[in-house]
């Protein structure tokens, strides 16, 4: 029997399960197959959608637009390769509140993915067999011709091969998040609580009252949130007006939440596009982006970004445009810009847009967009108040004309649309290590977040509805958390806002850890690290070399490569771990029908997984 080990449930270890069993489906292997997969939390959901967290974590894509399958259903059961989305799911367990628009809970997702499992299960063929092992995965070493798995629970298993799909994990803190951990950890009562799900976060410790700074005000900012109001009680009610009224429970802290832009996530436009849309750029295409340099790593600002932008305010200029005039006169603006990139030379929109009458108007600015703020200074708390709620406010009037309607969402969409081709410019070393660590990551990868991956419009409300309770306060642009040794306990102020400095007793860090092999705490990691089976990815060499914090790995099928520069091809590492070698790897689902990366890299494994002698 050939035993194959998969290391984590999460939606990454499913979908190499789900091809692996597809494959077996049509393929003879030879031989009997055993699929052993293990989780620490849960088997057939993970710890990130875990099935018994609360429904207040919310899912940040709408239903329609995910699956976890790789083929959408037909006339035969329910199997791998064929199944339901997420929404058509949800919608046989629970049609009253099924949406393809609306944002299931993820505790659902993870019923929906151990639904998967079970089917992909019940339809093994005969000479296939599932073991689900709930243990934790200490170490993994070579033993003969495979692997030792020793687990938690004492036990090992012996593996001819095995796919590392870990997922996120947490990190030793460093600079300023250490200097706060190390400040309550010498006091009694100060607590600092760092970067991890919020779902598993240490808060129901927090007494009521007591004033919380909360670090971040991105999609983590929302769920704690969510897990300090909805999860102590509160409850919001609608207005007469279309917005929110939250009635505190009284169990509730004081949140003091604060970022550098000083402004929540803006949420996602209302979504017009069926679950099966697919993108296609006029302008942001290879033949363009490599027109100045042909061969060799680009240059994010200098090549990709210029005709990114361009894209986005295409879009931006064409909706304006058919919402303002009509088609035809969206028509000629989109084929006038597409004529001036003939020459592959990266158009002035702009221009173009005002002699099609949009003078004035000026373009999007990721900037602008990502920092409303920049460079204002306010007089006081009440100045800083009604600046944030008048910049929620039309933020929630432009994502409710939706992201095709809407000039400025349907333009942000691109953003997230054209993720897959930046990503495959992106992997292994594809932009220069310069750009790669200032350009890419330090700079665009933060407001392509901020900008294309926002919340439901209701969490906007919520924030809202919070600041007039005063249950939350934002304590404005360039916020400062530090430690205040006289007073023994945290600070949080605003350099921009007046008066803008308060103290409080607990600190939230919610941000999503940035993946590091060198920081990370899992007992796994550390042993594959210090053994030299996982390397850090490094781009380039020299003083200019950019050691991206990735597991080094070798391109589809993504083997680890070893201290010895040598690729282990009975090893698979994908997802989380390799971020930054690759990009964006925390995408965790495909769109019904259509086979991204995500899909496209479990069948990869897959396939090298059941290749004869493998």
């Amino acid at each position: 029997m050939k035993r194959i080990a998969v290391v984590g449930s999460g939606p990454r270890g499913l979908i190499v399960v789900e091809r692996l069993a597809a494959r077996l489906a049509e393929e003879d292997t030879g031989r009997p197959i055993e699929i052993n997969l293990i989780d620490a939390v849960e088997v057939g959901a993970g710890r990130i959608y875990r099935t018994d967290q609360p429904d207040w974590f919310l899912m940040n894509t709408v239903a329609g637009m995910v699956s976890a399958f790789s083929g959408v259903p037909d006339e035969g059961p329910t199997r791998a390769g064929s199944g339901p989305s997420l929404y058509e799911w949800w919608r046989e367990r629970d049609p009253d509140n099924a949406s393809p628009d609306g944002y299931a809970p993820r505790a659902e997702y993870g019923r929906y993915t151990r639904f998967l499992l079970d089917a992909v299960e019940a339809n093994l063929p005969e000479h296939a067999l599932l073991v689900r092992t709930h243990a934790y995965v200490e170490d993994v070493v070579r033993a003969g011709d495979g692997y030792r798995l020793s687990l938690s629970t004492g036990d090992e298993l012996l593996a001819d091969q095995v796919v590392l799909t870990t997922g996120h994990s947490t990190v030793e803190p460093v600079g300023r998040e250490l200097e706060l951990a190390e400040f309550a950890g010498a006091r009694p009562g100060p607590r600092f609580i760092d970067g991890e799900s919020p779902a598993d976060m240490p808060m129901d410790a927090i007494d009521a009252g007591t004033p919380v700074g909360v670090i971040g005000l991105g999609l983590s900012f929302y769920d704690v949130m969510a897990a300090l109001t909805l999860g102590r009680g509160g409850t919001f009610h609608p207005t007469d007006t279309g917005g929110l009224r939250y009635v505190p429970s009284g169990d509730e802290p004081v949140l003091i939440a604060g970022s550098r832009s000083g402004m929540p996530v803006p949420a996602r436009g209302r979504n017009q596009k069926p679950p099966r849309f697919s993108y296609r750029p006029r302008l942001f295409m290879p033949g363009n982006i490599r027109s100045q340099t042909p061969t060799g790593p680009l240059d994010f600002l200098g090549d990709v970004y210029p005709w990114l932008i361009a894209e986005v305010n295409l879009v931006y200029y064409a909706t304006m445009l058919r919402r303002d005039a009509d088609e035809t006169a969206e028509r000629g603006f989109v084929d006038a810009v597409t004529r001036a990139a003939e020459s592959a030379v990266v158009p002035d929109v702009p221009a173009v847009a005002a002699d099609h009458g949009l003078a004035g108007v000026p373009a999007l600015d990721l900037d602008e967009l990502a920092h409303p703020f920049a460079g204002r200074t306010f007089a006081g708390r009440s100045e800083f108040d009604d600046a944030l709620r008048a910049a929620i406010t039309a933020d929630l009037t432009e994502a409710a004309h939706g992201n095709v309607g809407s000039p400025l969402k349907a333009g942000l969409d691109v953003l997230r649309d054209c993720r897959g081709p930046i990503m495959k410019m992106a992997d292994f070393s594809g932009f220069n290590p310069v750009s790669h660590r200032r350009d890419f990551v330090g700079w665009y990868a933060a407001r392509s977040a901020f900008l294309a991956a926002g919340p439901p419009a209701m969490r906007l409300r919520q924030v809202l509805a919070l600041l007039e309770a005063g249950v939350l306060r934002i304590i404005g642009p360039l916020a400062v958390f530090a430690t205040d040794s006289d007073a023994g306990r945290f600070s949080v102020s605003s350099p921009r806002v007046s008066g803008a400095h308060e103290h409080v007793d607990v600190i939230i860090d919610a941000r999503v850890p940035d993946p590091n092999l060198a920081r990370d705490r899992s007992r796994l990691t550390r042993r594959l690290r210090e053994r030299g089976t996982w390397t850090g990815y490094v781009n380039g060499d020299g003083p200019e070399a950019f050691a991206t914090g990735g597991v080094a790995v070798t391109t589809s099928p993504y083997h680890p490569i070893g201290r010895d520069g040598e690729p282990d091809e009975g090893l698979y590492v994908v997802g989380i771990p390799t971020e930054h070698t690759r990009w964006f790897m925390q995408v965790g689902s495909n769109r019904p029908g259509l086979w991204g990366d995500f899909v496209h890299d479990g069948d990869a494994i897959a396939a090298h997984l059941l290749k004869e002698g493998g």
